[in-house]
């Protein structure tokens, strides 16, 4: 009763701020449905205590008591990364495969360690001393680009087809490496009779990873198969929602990833399944059902890290530290796209201004604040500290790069040609 109670409350706030931003705002959805939780929180934070003494401690007891780790990368996650990758054309993604798997590995690896070593560096500068193994904790959170939250802001902002494809195809499978990155990290950090060596990671690595690409094609082909013999919109609906909800309990138990899980699903049925087990009709009816869930969720969850900001200690104290890790994370996403472009995929062929735009639309959101919320408070102030931080940047991230991705891409794409990113570099 509890937990349906949250959900109402944030249904209805969500669907308040989508119509004020609709009507007043007129920024993209999510974002404007971000920025004026936000305001309210600073509302609240500074004169909520004086006029609303008990509706005030009502809303931070439910907010405090929202797991948002467990709801997000427990539930939420799975929903919309099945619902995004349902729409994206698997053909677009093959085109580019090299580019989105070196992306979504060794480019997050890369990040991550470039952002520990300079935050390690510029840590002391300003008073704080935090171990080495806990700005590797908060490089590998920071790293990945947040699916959701890059599908939400590039539908909208009119990004060039190729660079869009890649930008969401790394955002899709990153998840994979920063989920497991991260847990190893934590382990080691929290867990001093972990032994991490190579054969252990690589071990927990090729169980959450292989596993839930295996997972997710046995679920999808299962599926689409399955849809074949009825074709009927209702039951295939509830079909897609129990690979969905039925999967996530499966990789669970199975340790496996559940959001590549979720995301191979989505690509399969979304492609295969669409085009031999449905007709027009059950197409239709599916999609629209799959965007509609996509919508009302990502109201719910931008919301949420709008309302976040009543969850920090005090967000001006690290204020310099959290301004000085945005330039960090750029350093890194820079590194990250650039360095694998001019070796790795040196044989490729891209312009400065798409790497560029590449770089820009790195964004950050949802699952890195949920990544820092699940460290342990026995970590003290450092999980305060990695939090204020993870919140300043995530905010920049959404808010300024969200909103001025696409005029950065028309910018530094124009007259743009192709070339040799050893050239173009």
């Amino acid at each position: 009763m509890e937990l349906y109670y949250t959900f109402s409350v944030l249904i209805v706030l969500a669907s308040f701020f989508a119509y004020l931003n609709l009507r007043f705002l007129k920024l993209p959805g999510t974002i404007g449905i971000m920025i004026i939780a936000m305001l309210v929180s600073v509302a609240i934070r500074l004169v909520g205590d004086q006029y609303f003494p008990e509706t005030t401690q009502e809303f931070f007891q439910l907010i405090r008591e929202f797991d948002f780790t467990e709801i997000l990368m427990g539930a939420m996650l799975n929903f919309l990364l099945f619902a995004g990758a349902l729409h994206i054309n698997i053909f677009d993604l093959r085109e580019h495969k090299w580019p989105i798997l070196t992306y979504a590995s060794v480019s997050v690896v890369l990040s991550a360690f470039i952002i520990a070593g300079l935050f390690y560096t510029v840590a002391p500068m300003l008073g704080l001393q935090i171990p080495f193994i806990y700005c590797l904790l908060f490089g590998t959170l920071i790293s990945p680009t947040d699916p959701i939250v890059v599908l939400g802001i590039l539908k909208e902002a009119k990004v060039p087809k190729m660079i869009e494809t890649k930008i969401t195809g790394e955002s899709l499978f990153n998840d994979g490496v920063a989920v497991v990155m991260f847990a190893v990290v934590l382990k080691m950090a929290t867990d001093t009779s972990f032994d991490a060596t190579f054969a252990s990671v690589s071990k927990l690595f090729l169980l959450e990873a292989g596993g839930g690409i295996l997972l997710g094609a046995l679920l999808g082909y299962t599926a689409s198969n399955v849809m074949k013999k009825i074709d009927d919109y209702k039951v295939s609906v509830l079909i897609t929602l129990s690979i969905v909800m039925g999967g996530f309990l499966i990789a669970k138990q199975l340790h496996f990833s559940s959001p590549l899980a979720m995301v191979i699903a989505g690509l399969i049925i979304g492609n295969y399944g669409k085009k031999v087990a449905m007709s027009e009709t059950t197409r239709d009816y599916l999609s629209k059902f799959w965007e509609l869930i996509d919508e009302i969720l990502n109201a719910i969850l931008f919301l949420f890290i709008g309302f976040e900001l009543l969850m920090l200690p005090d967000l001006q104290e690290q204020l310099l530290l959290g301004v000085i890790a945005i330039f960090i994370c750029l350093s890194a996403r820079t590194l990250a796209i650039f360095i694998p472009a001019s070796t790795i995929l040196r044989k490729n062929t891209y312009s400065k201004g798409s790497l560029t735009t590449m770089v820009w639309g790195g964004i950050r959101g949802g699952v890195s604040i949920a990544l820092v919320m699940s460290i342990p408070n026995s970590v003290g102030d450092i999980k305060d500290v990695l939090l204020e931080v993870t919140y300043i940047v995530v905010l920049f991230s959404i808010v300024v790069q969200g909103l001025t991705v696409g005029k950065v891409a028309k910018k530094v794409l124009k007259n743009d040609e192709p070339t040799n990113i050893k050239e173009a570099a």
